[in-house]
């Protein structure tokens, strides 16, 4: 299941939000993150010891629904068993879900944070059963049985597995044209598919660690700089050099580059 075998993979995101404890709670409690590190200001979780989230606390900020930002962070458990697991932790805590999806390549359920960043909780089919017509990977979102996947739970949540990393992250962008030239021309990564106003970006044939959309906000420019949500992702690479350190894509979105 692993993502961080392909030469780019996500590392963290950090994202303003204007209360802190009441969104670091939510991280905790139901998405199941440990507490790394904390000030007054900021909070970082993860899994064990290695930070997928970093929370910072800007109260002068506020949302902008329809520009430029994320989408949502999209948590990759290690099996079908550990999703069933979390589901049911999801339904025992009357945790409100936004939706489910089979995706083909995975199977998904999503939910939103105190302050509206969106929430993926996902685990990948096995890559044997991708397929890749005219050298795309096919992704699509079709009805997921909940009941079904909640019996392939083996035992109760205690927290994100072990191994749990971010799979991917989508981006909402201005336009895909943009996106497209950014993310495959300047970082390097393949397109691997496209569905409905979205194109997705991936690393060593992952279906992808990136996305970006225009389903909320088609035409935005730079986002605002006292926007709460995204903040910085870091991407991690494993045998692919890069010749900066940081860049910045076509709406003011930093990406800071780390070795593994």
């Amino acid at each position: 299941m692993a993502t961080s075998d392909a030469p780019v993979s996500i590392g963290s995101i950090t994202l303003i939000v204007r209360q802190l404890e009441k969104v670091a709670a939510f991280y905790r409690t139901t998405v199941g993150l440990n507490e790394i590190s904390k000030t007054t200001s900021t909070c970082s979780l993860g899994e064990s010891d290695r930070v997928l989230i970093t929370l910072i606390e800007d109260r002068s900020s506020r949302p902008y629904p329809q520009a430029a930002g994320l989408f949502h962070t999209a948590f990759l458990l290690p099996d079908r068993a550990a999703l069933g697991s979390w589901l049911k932790h999801a339904r025992d805590s009357h945790t409100r879900l936004d939706g489910a999806a089979d995706h083909l390549v995975s199977e998904a359920i999503y939910l939103t944070d105190p302050e509206g960043n969106g929430v993926e909780i996902y685990a990948d089919r096995d890559r044997s059963v991708w397929t890749q017509p005219n050298g795309d990977i096919t992704i699509d979102s079709k009805h997921l049985n909940l009941n079904n996947l909640a019996r392939a739970s083996k035992g109760a949540w205690s927290g994100l597995p072990k191994g749990s990393v971010i799979g991917h992250v989508h981006l909402q962008v201005g336009n895909t044209n943009d996106s497209d030239a950014f993310y495959v021309e300047e970082l390097g990564l393949e397109r691997t598919a496209a569905m409905d106003q979205a194109s997705f970006y991936g690393s060593g044939g992952y279906h992808h660690h990136l996305a970006g959309n225009i389903w909320n906000s088609k035409g935005s420019g730079v986002r605002p700089k006292d926007a709460t949500g995204f903040y910085e992702l870091e991407l991690q690479t494993t045998g692919k050099h890069y010749e900066f350190d940081e860049i910045t894509d076509p709406w003011g979105m930093n990406i800071r580059i780390t070795s593994q």
